[in-house]
């Protein structure tokens, strides 16, 4: 959890979340993100497939590779990460601070290419800080628009939630159009756009809590915990030699593709072909929180898509062109924890989110 680590073969981070028994998942990863075993399912017969997809097998494997030279663990969160950004969505990171959770986007970034800002969200951030402005240069008579560092392919905006609602307003319109309207003019940003959030869970004084609206914007809510204590040794073992300000580029970690590959892989994975009874699985898993007692709100239709959506990412990362229920259970919790409201009885009593979105998983029968 957090910078510095030894070369990973590409094919332990391929194999599934938790692959490495030298870098366990911290243990609330390990008993939410891992709770739903996969089970023994009949896959498709081999076919040629799209070669593509082997490409995109080796892509991330290569990708986990240059992130571990800066990265101590956290390979949950890498591999969701990476299957957001092929399913073309943005993430949400909450951890408390320190776990690393910024310096893992920058080292991702860095291994991905392509152009990456970061913005430091404050109560005084205003909308033009973000988008950009219109710069009057006497020499040309005229109003020049002087982009802001939301044109970028990775846009990081640090501590979102305290930036007040017209910042996020303003955010929130280029997460979902990929454009950014300044004085009644709408400018395109550059492709692909993904946008990283983060947000301490902690801390509640002088925030802006993200809408219902906004936070559906982003495919997965990610949780950054603190590493286990055997990682952690590991941790300060390898980092404490390190400057304090190192960059991932300065620790090793180059480039393994460009933006235009990039939206290649993305288009892709939209390719993945889905099971006829996996609809019908997710509609299940979406009613099943609406009648919940235990939620006040449940998860929206759009839920549904974006969670077909990150499974048939997840099935590319695998090497495959077409999705098992075992993609859908892996990215449920991920897709979903945002999505829904706990009531509030609920969580007098201890409960949590993932705790009754992991019992609905488990009562829903998966298709065989």
């Amino acid at each position: 959890m957090g910078p510095g680590r030894p070369h990973q073969p590409p094919e332990l981070f391929l194999e599934g979340i938790m692959t490495n028994d030298n870098d366990p998942i911290p243990p609330a990863a390990e008993s939410l993100e891992n709770s739903a075993p996969r089970e023994p399912q009949a896959e498709p017969p081999e076919t040629a497939g799209d070669p593509l997809f082997a490409e995109i097998q080796r892509f991330t494997g290569q990708v986990a590779e240059q992130v571990g030279k800066s990265v101590v663990g956290m390979h949950a969160e890498m591999r969701h990460a990476l299957a957001a950004i092929l399913a073309g969505g943005h993430v949400l990171l909450e951890g408390p601070p320190g776990v690393a959770k910024t310096f893992l986007v920058r080292s991702i970034a860095a291994a991905l290419g392509g152009t990456y800002q970061r913005i430091q969200f404050t109560p005084d951030l205003m909308p033009s800080d973000v988008t950009g402005t219109s710069i009057f240069r006497p020499n040309e008579g005229e109003f020049v628009f002087q982009k802001g560092p939301i044109f970028a392919h990775f846009l990081l905006c640090d501590e979102i939630n305290r930036a007040p609602a017209k910042t996020q307003a303003a955010l929130l319109e280029a997460m979902q159009e990929h454009s950014a309207t300044v004085d009644g003019v709408s400018h395109a940003l550059p492709e692909p756009f993904l946008v990283f959030a983060t947000q301490n869970p902690l801390e509640h004084e002088g925030t802006y809590p993200l809408p219902e609206a906004q936070l559906d914007r982003f495919l997965f809510k990610v949780i950054v915990d603190y590493p286990s204590e055997e990682l952690e040794t590991r941790l300060l073992g390898e980092v404490h030699s390190r400057p304090p300000a190192a960059d991932p580029t300065e620790l090793g970690v180059r480039p393994v593709a460009n933006p235009e590959q990039l939206t290649r892989f993305m288009e892709c994975v939209a390719r993945v072909s889905v099971r006829e009874d996996l609809p019908g699985y997710v509609v299940r898993l979406l009613r099943a929180t609406r009648d919940s007692n235990q939620l006040v709100l449940g998860a929206s239709p759009r839920a549904g898509v974006m969670l077909l959506r990150a499974a048939k990412a997840i099935a590319a990362i695998e090497g495959r062109d077409y999705v098992l229920p075992d993609d859908v259970k892996e990215v449920f919790l991920p897709a979903m924890r945002h999505r829904v409201v706990l009531d509030p009885a609920e969580e007098i009593e201890g409960g949590t989110t993932d705790q009754v979105l992991l019992a609905l998983l488990d009562r829903v029968e998966v298709p065989r």
